[in-house]
């Protein structure tokens, strides 16, 4: 680790260098690019200084331990910066693992009801209210790109773009199939059910590099709608693309132009169809998506809302809260902050195995 560190504080100083030159800085290209890549590491450098300055502080105090006058006060302080020492080190351990290029991120989360019917759907509209107020907390800001309501409420299928920093890196664990256990509505006799919606994160990416043949495109229009289906107007600028290859379907109905329409909906579709790419190619080599806390597949159940215990669970890492209520109001940061935590420390472990 020590030579990775050494290897980093060479770079980080050689970017300094850089980007006090007068040729650099007349390149604002060049001067956003290595300021970029000199932040991306300044962490990591603070952090090694920190621990070469313990090192050395410990390395002289346990020369003095034995003093006759001193001795009992310098080994309370060897004692304090063991523990500093011990807790720098497994900081740096954490940013020496390879970042995921797309945590910086904005995301497309897609909600759908799945199981169970209106009471699927209305679930599927409380996640997305709950995400929606999570987003809020953050500073983020949500934009709906397509949505269709469920009879009952809620929707049976919604997708939104969610803007702000760093998204990615905090909702990427979200995938999969969410269930809940409750008393619907509609639910004369007090019995409770269990129904599950699922949601699809996938991470805004610029400048795709897929090339779609304009034939494999199946496009729809229609009237856009607004909120409770009214139409907006009374054009036909709503866009549908379906890609007859993959089945990959997109929607766009936010601009008034369909034209408009139609290119935010290409971006999308070229999004959708590299993420089920990404995910197809994964799974052939037998790799886990994202990271080992789970795969990302909508197919795999990993989160339990269970109201009449007031507990969500969180299935991959076995972890619970007893308190429901707050947790559909925005509150996920513990949960988040424990998938995150798992993740690091499954990649470290991870890391030790293959020697690296």
């Amino acid at each position: 680790m020590d030579e990775r560190l050494k290897i980093i504080k060479d770079k980080y100083l050689e970017l300094e260098r850089l980007l006090a030159d007068p040729e650099v800085l007349g390149d604002f290209q060049k001067l956003k690019e290595l300021s970029k890549q000199k932040s991306d590491l300044e962490e990591t450098v603070i952090k090694y200084d920190e621990y070469k300055k313990c090192l050395s502080d410990l390395e002289d105090l346990n020369a003095m331990k034995n003093d006759s006058e001193m001795g009992e006060m310098i080994r309370e302080e060897i004692e304090s910066l063991e523990v500093l020492r011990d807790r720098l080190y497994h900081e740096i351990e954490i940013l020496l693992i390879p970042k995921d290029e797309n945590d910086g991120k904005n995301i497309i989360m897609e909600i759908r009801g799945a199981a169970g019917g209106d009471e699927a759907n209305i679930f599927a509209g409380d996640l997305f209210r709950m995400y929606s107020y999570y987003a809020d907390k953050q500073g983020w800001k949500i934009e709906v790109i397509h949505s269709v309501e469920g009879s009952s409420g809620g929707y049976s299928q919604i997708e939104c773009m969610i803007k702000g920093e760093s998204v990615y890196s905090k909702l990427k664990y979200e995938s999969g199939s969410h269930r809940v256990q409750r008393i619907p509505a509609t639910e004369t006799q007090g019995r409770v059910h269990t129904s599950t919606a699922t949601v699809l994160v996938m991470p805004e990416v610029e400048d795709v590099s897929i090339d779609i043949n304009e034939s494999d495109i199946k496009m729809d229009v229609y009237h856009s709608s607004g909120a409770g289906g009214q139409s907006v107007n009374t054009s036909n600028s709503a866009v549908r693309l379906t890609h007859v290859p993959t089945g990959v379907v997109v929607t766009c109905q936010t601009e008034r132009s369909q034209v408009k329409n139609r290119e935010q909906a290409m971006k999308w579709l070229k999004i959708k169809i590299n993420d089920e790419l990404v995910r197809k190619q994964e799974a052939q080599m037998g790799m886990e998506r994202k990271s080992k806390i789970g795969t990302g597949d909508r197919s795999e159940k990993i989160r339990t809302y269970n109201y009449p215990q007031n507990r969500v669970t969180d299935h991959r890492i076995n972890y619970s809260i007893m308190d429901l209520e707050k947790v559909m109001d925005g509150y996920l940061d513990p949960i988040i902050e424990a998938l995150v935590t798992e993740d690091q420390r499954l990649k470290l472990e991870g890391s030790n195995i293959d020697g690296k």
